[in-house]
Formats: C-alpha cells, structure tokens, sequence
C-alpha cells in the first residue's frame, strides 16, 4: 500500500511583497518607513487560519542600484515578521531577488532565474516546504507576478489596492468555499 503523499503536503500562498502587504513607496527598507496595506495582517492572519503556509517572494532591485544592501533587507524582514507574528499571522519565509540585468553594480548585474516573472523564488519555496501546488496561489500586484505564478502553475490573482484582508477572503471564496472564513473544518 501506498502513502499518500497529497495528504503531508500543505497549500502555499505566494504573496509579492511591495504594493500587496505593504504600500509601494519605491525602494523600501527602513521599517520606520513600512506603511501596512489595509487589512494585510489581518490577511495573513486569515492565511494562517485556513491552513495556508505562506512566504514573500519580492523583487529588491534597490539591492542591484546601490540603494540599500541585502542586510537592510533581511533586517526589514525580520521586523515585519514580528509584527505579522504579533497580529496572529505567520510567514514561513521571506525571498527576495537582488539581481538586475542592467544593474550599475556589476556583482548584481545578472539576469537571474530569482527575478520575477521568472518563478525562481516560487520553486525555491516549494522545494524547501512541502507544498500542495494544486491548491497553491499567488497574489501580486504587477503582471510579472500574474507571470511568475503562470510559470509555476498557481492560480494568481492580481491585487489593485484596496482592502487585502478583504481580496483574500474572495481568492479563497474562489479556490475552495469552505475555506474561504479561514475557519478549522
């Protein structure tokens, strides 16, 4: 008799990072700058509920043009992850792509498989987690991220603003109806 590998495998949400948790001021990595999208912590909360691992996956070219450096990054990460925790929500892992084809500093000028809407960071995740693809999605708020999500094979649904508790309950109305109150079954 065989296992079933399906029923160890938990669906993952792919969420971008600038203009879908937080607002897209350009170039972000200073916590006290970080400006919450409306009902992003109750979204990851609501994530975590339903039984959704989640992770980022966010381009940083910031990282590439010498705005800031890969532990400014990863500083803000951390804080942010503090304060989903604090809030009830939980992100698995954080990914980011610091490269950039025409970067001005040559270490990051790399057209690299991370950059979305290549799906580099999306496989990455689903490697490290063990992840239910069928059952997976990815919000973003650009077209690369409606491509990475294609390349990966997960639905994705493109967030225009708003309320991001409220555009999760409706993509979870969409995948499966009874999960959508991200209430234990």
């Amino acid at each position: 008799m065989t296992a079933d590998v399906s029923s160890s495998l938990q669906p993952m949400a792919f969420l971008d990072r600038d203009g879908v948790l937080n607002e897209d001021s350009g170039y972000l990595f200073r916590s006290s700058e970080l400006i919450w999208v409306d009902g992003a912590l109750a979204a990851l909360a609501r994530l975590r509920r339903a039984g959704y691992r989640v992770v980022v996956v966010t381009n940083q070219s910031g990282v590439a043009r010498g705005f800031f450096t890969e532990d400014d990054v990863q500083q803000l990460h951390q804080w942010m992850q503090r304060c989903i925790a604090l809030h009830g929500g939980e992100v698995s892992a954080f990914y980011y792509c610091p490269y950039l084809s025409d970067a001005p500093l040559e270490h990051y000028k790399i057209d690299h498989p991370d950059r979305k809407p290549q799906p580099g960071m999306l496989m990455k995740a689903a490697r490290q987690f063990p992840t239910d693809l069928s059952k997976s999605f990815m919000i973003g708020d650009k077209e690369t991220d409606m491509q990475a999500a294609a390349a990966m094979g997960v639905q994705g649904f493109l967030f225009n603003g708003g309320n991001l508790d409220d555009f999760v309950a409706d993509c979870l109305c969409r995948l499966a109806p009874t999960v959508a109150t991200g209430l234990p079954q």
